[in-house]
């Protein structure tokens, strides 16, 4: 065995967690891609020195999380809307767009599972990357996210992310009980955020995409709950509460946008869609990614991100093909 077959037998499993981290990181799965790039490269360089101290996951996430920590430092955190200021209350106001934002981005499942890692490496890629989470964790400090992540994602002993960080188990500590008391203060309870049972989760999904297909403001008003939120990056503005997301769909969305196809797809290990609209050419096309979060009272977030370039991370087309236009090319 060659010392470079040697290195990719040791190394190439890790690739989807380290993904994952790199993601949880930085909010971005093309950041969080070029990082995990960055790592096997200073990995590869730096192999012949490699003495076997420490695991080669360990080493691994101690150079991808330095690398993270950089990257942080040089561009700051990744939000959503709902980050940046209170939400607008009235639903026909001027949308306000965030062009220069580096905004909060999702990650298509598929990208976190490489063709050779075992099911306990799977696991750990998809554990905590839901959207609200890494949402979050965008409020913490650069150290500080890299500590809970490190002990409450991954579940790591302090003493071992003492010494991947180069400190103490005592800074370690007193880094987590800051960072979840900061966490604790932007994300939701866990009661709100659990999902309803396979059934009722699989049902809530199909009315949804059928009602928004359809244009149908009164199934969506059945399907929202009353303190739903509306995100739409790159836009600043948002909505809360039922009644202005309602309004603001019925008369900014369904009433100018062409009819919607709704593809499923899985981001953030969230059931997720892929949004075409027709065009007058009758053409459906890609126009955005929408992620719902569902709970056992209802779908208490969407969260639009308007970018139809980000259907091709989730392996789909640009365009589904034509159909007739309606008259009037609605």
């Amino acid at each position: 065995m060659t010392v470079s077959e040697d290195f990719t037998s040791l190394t190439g499993r890790f690739r989807g967690e380290l993904l994952a981290h790199c993601y949880r990181m930085l909010g971005s799965a093309d950041e969080a891609e070029d990082l995990v790039q960055e790592t096997y490269l200073r990995a590869w360089r730096s192999y012949a020195g490699f003495e076997g101290r420490a695991s080669v996951r360990t080493w691994l996430y101690r150079i991808a999380t330095n690398a993270c920590l950089t990257a942080i430092e040089r561009r700051g955190r990744r939000p959503l809307p709902s980050g940046l200021g209170g939400p607008a209350e009235d639903p026909e106001t001027q949308l306000v767009a965030g062009s220069e934002v580096p905004w909060l981005r999702p990650i298509p499942d598929a990208l976190l599972a490489g063709a050779d890692e075992d099911p306990a490496a799977v696991a750990s890629s998809r554990a905590g990357i839901r959207l609200a989470l890494v949402a979050a964790l965008q409020y913490l400090p650069a150290r500080q996210r890299a500590v809970l992540i490190l002990r409450d994602v991954l579940e790591w002993p302090a003493a071992e992310v003492a010494d991947l960080l180069g400190t103490t188990t005592t800074a370690v500590n007193s880094a987590l009980r800051r960072a979840r008391a900061q966490l604790a203060q932007a994300l939701p309870a866990e009661d709100e955020l659990a999902e309803p049972a396979e059934p009722e989760r699989r049902t809530l999904l199909d009315r949804f995409a059928a009602a928004f297909e359809a244009d149908d403001v009164a199934a969506l008003a059945e399907l929202l709950r009353e303190d739903v939120t509306l995100e739409m990056p790159p836009n600043l503005t948002w909505f809360t509460g039922r009644q202005t997301v309602l309004r603001f769909l019925a008369s900014r969305v369904f009433a100018v946008l062409g009819p919607a196809r709704m593809v499923p797809v899985m981001a953030n290990g969230q059931s997720a869609f892929a949004v075409y609209r027709r065009e007058p050419d009758g053409v459906f096309r890609a126009h955005e990614v929408l992620v719902p979060s569902l709970t056992a009272t209802g779908i208490a977030r969407m969260v639009v991100f308007l970018d139809p370039g980000l259907v091709a991370a989730f392996g789909l087309p640009q365009e589904l093909g034509a159909v007739a236009p309606a008259p009037g090319g609605a």
